[in-house]
């Protein structure tokens, strides 16, 4: 039970620029240390066949109607991923892969959660045990599939030595939120949830009106002036959305629409405020309603380097509450999801729970990936 693997954990997020690849060393419980990280950039035709694709498919259907372009751009994904396992094995003896893919359509409610990654490629390429498709278990068990990087972030907290409760918030595209409490002495209670969007908007509008990939730190945003009018219709829109007791949300529930006409800087800069009155008001709203008191917010993510957001962020919330970057207690905030996938597919191997009643919705705790092992 505490035989520990050297895991690699490859990530490729909603932002779809490149992979962060994370090896570790693990026993999948309490014993965790990183032994590298680096990013690996996808060339401008994948981020784009990425994207395009990503636009196009909002329900299964069109995953079927687009299956011959998805089979190609999933190829050339996994030999990316492929390279990257060459490189990195060189001087490390990875044991096991842990193989997020990527996300193209996120739909609980229908019972799916598509991310394009050939498993049994990899493997054959890499000739290593692959876990992949880690979120369709927890979906057939009654989950949403996501979040699933929570049993990671109680991990961090237990070897860091944090005082608890805390919250960990992560600003990917989507931003979801640990809130890691204690239950009694020797254990901890985990709740977890999407929130809101995190870069995903502001991404977009930043693609679509420019020829850069995101607001480097805000700056965009920040000359920008916000549209109240647009802002507070697209508020009361979202705060009467359906399903609004769910654990996950996509980039497909958020639209750029409603800031069309306004300037590249007027958009950013109501998209960025828009972005954050949700974060803020879901995490308000989430302390309340599970009877917790948060006084230290750590934040992880791409998301965290946009000052500008962050500001807006603390101006939605409690003024007793201390926001600080993850990486300020030894931890790069750049690269937590690609170890917790690291992890992950280590609990996996040795069948140990990735999701729980409180962090997706599943009915009860669910064990994680598919497993392809190397013969």
């Amino acid at each position: 039970m505490n035989k520990e693997y050297t895991s690699l954990g490859l990530m490729s997020g909603t932002s779809g620029d490149g992979v962060d690849a994370s090896i570790i060393l693990s026993d999948g419980n309490t014993k965790f240390e990183v032994i590298k990280d680096k990013y690996f950039e996808y060339d401008n035709d994948m981020y784009c066949n990425i994207h395009s694709l990503k636009e196009k498919i909002q329900n299964t259907k069109d995953l079927e109607k687009l299956n011959k372009e998805l089979k190609e751009l999933e190829r050339n994904i996994t030999l990316f991923h492929a390279k990257i396992f060459k490189e990195l094995n060189k001087k490390n003896n990875i044991e096991i892969i842990g193989f997020h893919g990527q996300t193209i359509l996120h739909s609980p409610q229908n019972k799916i959660s598509k991310q394009i990654g050939d498993g049994q490629l990899l493997s054959q390429l890499a000739k290593k045990d692959i876990v992949y498709d880690f979120r369709q278990n927890d979906i057939e068990n009654g989950g949403e599939g996501a979040p699933l990087t929570p049993i990671f972030h109680e991990m961090i907290t237990v070897q860091k030595k944090i005082d608890l409760p805390l919250c960990i918030l992560n600003i990917g595209g989507i931003s979801n939120v640990s809130i890691i409490k204690k239950k009694k002495p020797g254990s901890v209670s985990l709740i977890s949830r999407d929130i809101g969007p995190g870069n995903c908007l502001i991404d977009s509008w930043i693609r679509k009106n420019s020829e850069k990939k995101f607001d480097l730190d805000g700056l965009l945003a920040e000359r920008g002036n916000k549209n109240e009018i647009i802002l507070e219709q697209a508020i009361d829109l979202f705060s009467n959305r359906p399903n609004q007791n769910s654990f996950s949300l996509d980039v497909n529930d958020f639209d750029v629409s409603f800031a069309r006409g306004l300037s590249l800087e007027d958009g950013a800069s109501t998209l960025t405020d828009f972005t954050a009155k949700l974060i803020g008001e879901g995490l308000e709203q989430l302390f309340l309603e599970k009877n917790v008191m948060i006084s230290k917010i750590l934040i992880c993510g791409g998301g965290r380097k946009n000052q500008f957001l962050i500001k807006k962020i603390k101006e939605n919330l409690s003024h007793n509450i201390i926001i600080q970057s993850i990486d300020n207690y030894g931890i790069n905030g750049d690269f937590v999801e690609s170890q917790a996938f690291a992890f992950l597919a280590v609990r996996s191997i040795k069948q140990l729970p990735i999701s729980y009643p409180e962090t997706t919705g599943c009915s009860s705790p669910t064990t994680g990936g598919k497993i392809i092992y190397f013969r």
